[in-house]
């Protein structure tokens, strides 16, 4: 409550301040601006008021309830022992279909709308957190938005979908993954009373940089200002794309990524990992399928551990639906057959998270996965691993900010960002990539 008391001694000294600018003011623009905001200010103090009592009265209420069981000799620790602490818990600031765009909301409150400033101070409030970093300071996005705008985007990201998610530290920009280099063992005992076997577990640190993923759009004011309408917001649809192309992004980084110059280390370039090559001028299904079961047991032979996905570009999906054998059948048929010649099942039409599956596998297609290897530029890889092996740490507030760079053109860029880390490089052993010539481009 004394919190609400500040805020509202704060309110009252400023309408004071007000009031007596009023009485020496002439009218005029200026005499109206002052006297709308001394307005405002009486609602908001009326308002204040109104919690403080509504908390005294509470406060009241059980305390009389405290002095009863007391008088009662009723046990009751909460209340006997300890202070009566009142809660007030107020309605999420922003949320679907509430009466505030919390974007327009950002962007009017640069603009110095205070009732605008309020609700998002409130907002950030409660929600916002600082990760260590200069680069950017933004406003967080709430979370029914990104819930609402994720599944669209996250279509076009299967291996964000895939790998389990951890929250990222709220400080710092690395985050230390222990990695175990040596295990402990067991072996038979020599003869009875003798030293049985001690071998110590060991580790080392991998260490992940925290990365930031960021995109801008230039927006005009007069779209900003003045482009809603009942049923569209210009800037919802802006925001939804932005974030659309951010986790289009980080997805690609996580299989893509360098390691370096602000990318993460994707799972392409893993440092270590089990490989396999296809190599064939004329490539087939039936060829490239024992590549697969190569790949396979390359993971669970050397990490112990069964593979639990293959992931690969649609258009190798593609190769895969498309081959036949001698007979003119399907080799991957459609999940709601049964077929007895297949090297796997699934649907050609599939894209995303799980399409079909080999050699009892979930196949995840991903869009991501380059199609520029090798010599003639024209090769994609598989990839064969135990997907939990890979983790992102990945800091669930989503950042906006506005940044009017050009403010004599009345334009101003919408920027969406966010800071992530992914472990990708904890067990080499458990990832197999296929490459090779037998991947080109293949032919329909």
């Amino acid at each position: 409550m004394s919190k609400l008391i500040e805020a509202r001694d704060s309110k009252t000294a400023e309408l004071d301040g007000l009031v007596a600018e009023l009485d020496e003011m002439e009218a005029g623009e200026e005499f109206d601006s002052k006297f709308d905001r001394s307005k405002a200010l009486h609602e908001e103090i009326k308002e204040l008021d109104e919690k403080i009592e509504e908390i005294r009265e509470a406060a009241e209420t059980l305390k009389a309830v405290k002095e009863s069981r007391q008088e009662l000799n009723v046990e009751d620790e909460d209340l006997s022992e300890k202070e009566a602490i009142v809660e007030v818990n107020e309605p999420d600031m922003y949320r679907k279909g509430g009466d505030h765009s919390f974007i327009a909301d950002a962007w009017r409150s640069k603009q110095g709308d205070y009732k605008a400033q309020e609700r998002i101070g409130k907002h950030q409030e409660f929600e916002a957190r600082d990760i260590g970093t200069g680069a950017f300071t933004g406003l967080v996005v709430p979370q029914y938005l990104l819930n609402e705008y994720a599944p669209i985007a996250r279509a076009g990201a299967a291996v964000y979908n895939a790998v389990p998610k951890k929250p990222l530290p709220d400080f710092g920009m690395k985050v230390e993954v222990s990695r175990i280099t040596t295990g402990t063992a067991a072996a038979e005992q020599a003869s009875q009373n003798s030293a049985v076997q001690e071998t110590n577990m060991d580790d080392t640190l991998l260490t992940v940089n925290v990365d930031t993923v960021a995109g801008q759009q230039d927006v005009s004011r007069q779209a900003l200002e003045r482009g809603g309408q009942p049923g569209f917001s210009l800037e919802n649809i802006i925001f939804q794309d932005l974030v659309a192309a951010y986790y289009g992004k980080l997805d690609e980084l996580m299989i893509e990524g360098s390691g370096s110059s602000g990318q993460p280390l994707g799972i392409r370039n893993v440092s270590g990992q089990n490989t396999v090559t296809y190599t064939d001028g004329t490539p087939t299904v039936g060829e490239a399928f024992p590549k697969i079961a190569d790949a396979v047991q390359k993971v669970n032979a050397n990490r112990f551990a069964p593979a639990t996905a293959i992931i690969m570009h649609p258009r190798r999906w593609g190769f895969f639906t498309a081959g036949v054998d001698g007979n003119s059948r399907p080799l991957v048929l459609p999940s709601g057959n049964n077929p007895d010649n297949a090297v796997g099942i699934g649907d050609a039409a599939a894209y995303g998270n799980v399409v079909g599956n080999i050699l009892g596998l979930p196949v995840i297609t991903d869009a991501n996965v380059t199609t520029t290897d090798g010599g003639g530029n024209d090769q994609d890889q598989i990839y064969v691993l135990k997907v939990d092996d890979h983790i992102l740490f990945e800091d669930s507030l989503m950042q906006l900010k506005f940044e009017e760079t050009n403010a004599g053109s009345l334009t101003t860029k919408m920027v969406v960002y966010g800071y992530s880390a992914f472990a990708s490089g904890r067990y080499p052993a458990g990832m197999t990539k296929i490459q090779g010539t037998g991947l080109i481009t293949p032919s329909f």
